[in-house]
């Protein structure tokens, strides 16, 4: 159960998602290793960041019968915890190898696991962005490149990283959104409420989310 309020405490929502496992360096509730190991041919800061026990797992099962919107409110709020351990590890020596992935597990009643993390991914890329993260999305089983055109192993399950920004790199992978790429470019963090004045509620965060720009095809 993932729980959140405006104050930034965190109060009890409908129990969409189950806590698996929380944190683990090498997770044993899914079988990550030769994945891992894979992954890190395409990303040069996961061999060191692993070596420094800097890359988390935390692990969720969508709960028997949930429905799409509970599902995606909390994911958006685990998103979110993610996220402000990743800005305390950012603080430490070594913190730009900072990573954690959420993984998600079981099946929603209404909406496949492509569904359910694309509102919340958006959100947090860029509520994060501005003080140095970056978020990204990987959906069980589909195939993807990366910029060389190089075949990336398909993910054995679906989860979203977050990891510190590489403010020389990064916002060349963001050029279809160009406001966002400029904001990671010149990131700072400065210990600010990412959310400012904007909703904390799913449903208003959902919303304002829909109102960004949407990313240009490249």
């Amino acid at each position: 159960m993932i729980t959140t309020s405006k104050e930034g405490a965190f109060r009890p929502t409908a129990g969409a998602l189950r806590l698996v496992e929380a944190g683990a360096v090498s997770p044993g509730s899914v079988n990550a290793t030769d994945y891992i190991s894979a992954l890190a041919e395409y990303c040069p800061y996961l061999k060191p960041s692993r070596a420094r026990g800097m890359t988390g797992w935390t692990v969720y099962e969508i709960a028997a019968g949930a429905r799409a919107p509970a599902v995606e409110a909390e994911l958006f709020y685990a998103g979110v915890q993610a996220a402000e351990r990743v800005r305390l590890l950012m603080a430490r020596a070594g913190g730009v190898l900072a990573c954690e992935s959420i993984v998600l597990l079981g099946q929603a009643a209404d909406a496949d696991h492509r569904e359910l993390m694309t509102w919340p991914h958006w959100a947090l890329k860029n509520l994060y962005g501005p003080v140095g993260l970056m978020f990204g999305k990987f959906t069980e089983g589909t195939q993807d490149s990366d910029r060389s055109g190089r075949t990336i192993p398909p993910a054995p399950f679906s989860f979203l990283p977050v990891r510190a920004s590489v403010r020389l790199r990064d916002p060349k992978f963001l050029k279809g959104t160009p406001g966002l790429a400029a904001a990671v470019a010149a990131a700072a963090d400065d210990g600010r409420d990412v959310f400012g004045d904007k909703p904390h509620e799913w449903k208003a965060v959902r919303a304002w989310a829909s109102s960004l720009p949407v990313p240009r095809r490249q």
